[in-house]
């Protein structure tokens, strides 16, 4: 554990603007940081980036040279000390991290009842189909007993998947993990496989909103601490986690460089076309651009909530629908040749 992790990242911001606002300079909040309890985890991160700033670094040098935050963090700390309002800058950006560490959780939240349901599915199918059926089965062949077309198809497909699920599950795994090490080691198959996910049914559409939710959010963060345009807006796409999003927002950063206005530029971002450059046009005209980015953050934020609702509202359904399936199907496979012994005995 250590200043990567989100949540500590956090906690020291807020705890070392709250030191800065009681007029203790940097060095001293760090040593008070570094003997914290609460913080030791991170104690050895703190204590080198003290000895950094000692040594004639600022707060955001120092840490970026300690490779634990995100150029975005370091961009808006650079900010605030530009502008003589590192405290600040510090608060902002633990509220940026506390808030996408809520909507993760969020999601994990969401997710647990699913991945219970399905897990629960696969243990019913590997239990009914792997063995309780095969065992009847055998039974019923020492009896004589002719087994109806549905339960040798029952038979035929929990053979199948005996043999091939894990030969699927592994050569799945294989495909992922090739996938995984050519996206972290080319941009392109980086943004291949983003874009991919802006395509995926449901998915895509929560996924898009949440690009924009962090966008606006970051943006608006960065604008109001003092970063110029043209420096935040590549950030701020880096900051969405969106590899074809953060490669057109520096496309759409170097035409504001060259005279176009950040609307018209972002207008050709096509992650962000549908829900961002209205709000920057607004915000431009009315001169209240960091008002409505946070604005346009909370209405992205809104819409990935209810689309998040929807979309388990009917996930969780259909898993349920699907276990009742496997139960039933096993069932009659089941029943039916006990029927037909009962009628031959009869």
């Amino acid at each position: 554990a250590s200043l990567a992790r989100v949540g500590l990242r956090a906690m020291v911001f807020r705890e070392m603007a709250s030191l800065l606002r009681a007029g203790l300079p940097v060095p001293r909040a760090l040593d008070i940081l570094v003997e914290s309890p609460e913080l030791a985890a991170a104690r050895a991160d703190l204590a080198a980036a003290r000895d950094r700033i000692r040594e004639g670094l600022a707060l955001s040098a120092a840490l970026e040279a300690g490779g634990r935050v995100t150029p975005f963090e370091v961009a808006a700390l650079r900010a605030g000390e530009r502008a003589g309002a590192l405290e600040s800058s510090l608060e902002r950006v633990a509220d940026y991290l506390e808030e996408q560490a809520r909507v993760r959780d969020r999601v994990v939240s969401a997710l647990i009842y699913p991945a219970v349901v399905l897990v629960l599915t696969g243990i019913v199918g590997v239990a009914m189909l792997g063995f309780l059926l095969p065992t009847l089965s055998r039974l019923w062949d020492e009896a004589g007993v002719r087994l109806p077309a549905f339960t040798r198809a029952v038979l035929a497909i929990g053979r199948a998947l005996r043999w091939a699920g894990p030969a699927a599950a592994g050569a799945g795994f294989a495909a992922v993990a090739l996938l995984r090490r050519r996206a972290a080691r080319s941009a392109a198959w980086r943004e291949r496989l983003d874009r991919f996910r802006y395509r995926l049914p449901v998915a895509g559409d929560l996924y898009r909103a949440l690009v924009a939710l962090r966008f606006a959010r970051s943006l608006g963060m960065l604008l109001h601490g003092g970063a110029p345009m043209v420096e935040a807006l590549p950030l701020a796409g880096r900051a969405t986690g969106s590899a074809w999003a953060a490669r057109g927002v520096e496309d759409a950063a170097e035409e504001v460089r060259h005279g176009r206005g950040p609307a018209e530029a972002l207008r050709q971002v096509a992650p962000l076309r549908d829900a961002i450059p209205s709000w920057v046009q607004a915000g431009e005209a009315s001169g209240d651009l960091v008002r409505l980015l946070g604005a346009a953050a909370q209405r992205q934020q809104f819409a990935w909530e209810r689309k998040l609702s929807r979309a388990l509202a009917l996930l969780e359904p259909a898993l349920l629908v699907l276990l009742g399936l496997l139960v039933l199907t096993v069932t009659l496979a089941i029943v039916l040749p006990i029927l037909a012994l009962h009628r031959g005995l009869g």
